[in-house]
């Protein structure tokens, strides 16, 4: 909820009239959005009276019901995202997609959306057949909560105290790396491993890509990386991939190794691209 509110206000989102809705126990805590200090208030059905958009980032229960009230319902969870009814989006792989909505619109899971968008350009051109992925997802992506495990255990090692048991993570996170990112199913991927897939598949329209993945857990605090092989039909060399990318929507190619100079979270935390 926190980023969702700081990119509004980065892009200088038109809004005349904004409502924070949460659940009962976040219910009179206050927010501060540009210049003002607003009031946090319980998600009910009637909240969504007069609404045009609704954003969420919880209480998907309450979707149907922003929708039935006139208002088009933008989720960040994963209940709608492979419902065939509603369109799951990245602006710069399928913008076009929104116009099929009927009153919900899906975005993808974190993994998936840098994903796409750096194999987008290189499939339009060449098609992708196949891509092994594997992830180093930030804490951030568990939440605040997960973020605040990290820095205490971080803490007491650096101290050398004895380690709080994980509350947010199957194991100690901190100078540690954790193979697997929710549970798994029953053909060995985890769920969120899954995801890449089926996620991607429906974004670009393209049943018939080979997607494998290894999601791993990394003691980061923001800003997920992703180690991507991929194979084309039409062959491509190393700088024709290069200029594609680099004239790609959202992507900054970053690959110069005789400056040491490749993507790190320290450069691309808190930015768009």
């Amino acid at each position: 909820g926190q980023e969702l509110i700081a990119v509004l206000q980065e892009r200088n989102f038109p809004i005349s009239d904004l409502k924070m809705l949460a659940d009962a126990q976040a219910q009179g805590t206050k927010v501060k959005f540009s210049d003002n200090e607003m009031t946090v208030y319980e998600a009910k059905p009637d909240s969504f009276q007069g609404v045009d958009i609704a954003f969420f980032v919880g209480g998907e229960v309450l979707i149907p019901e922003a929708v039935k009230r006139g208002a088009v319902a933008i989720d960040n969870s994963s209940v709608y995202r492979l419902d065939p009814d509603v369109p799951l989006v990245v602006p710069e792989v399928n913008p076009d997609d929104v116009e099929n909505h009927k009153g919900i619109i899906s975005n993808p899971n974190c993994s998936t959306t840098i994903f796409v968008v750096a194999l987008y350009p290189l499939h339009q051109v060449a098609r992708v057949k196949r891509a092994v992925v594997t992830t180093m997802q930030a804490v951030s992506g568990a939440g605040i909560a997960a973020k605040n495990e990290l820095l205490l255990q971080t803490r007491q090692t650096l101290d050398g105290d004895e380690v709080s048991e994980p509350h947010i993570f199957d194991h100690q996170i901190a100078f540690n790396l954790i193979p697997h990112i929710d549970v798994f199913g029953d053909n060995g991927y985890c769920k969120e491993e899954m995801k890449l897939l089926n996620e991607t598949r429906k974004i670009l329209h393209d049943s018939e890509i080979q997607i494998t993945a290894t999601t791993v857990r990394v003691p980061v605090l923001r800003s997920h990386s992703e180690s991507v092989n991929i194979e084309t039909e039409k062959e491509l060399t190393a700088q024709q991939a290069r200029e594609i990318l680099g004239n790609a929507p959202g992507v900054i190619v970053q690959d110069d190794p005789e400056k040491i100079e490749y993507p790190m979270p320290l450069f691309t935390s808190g930015k768009d691209e």
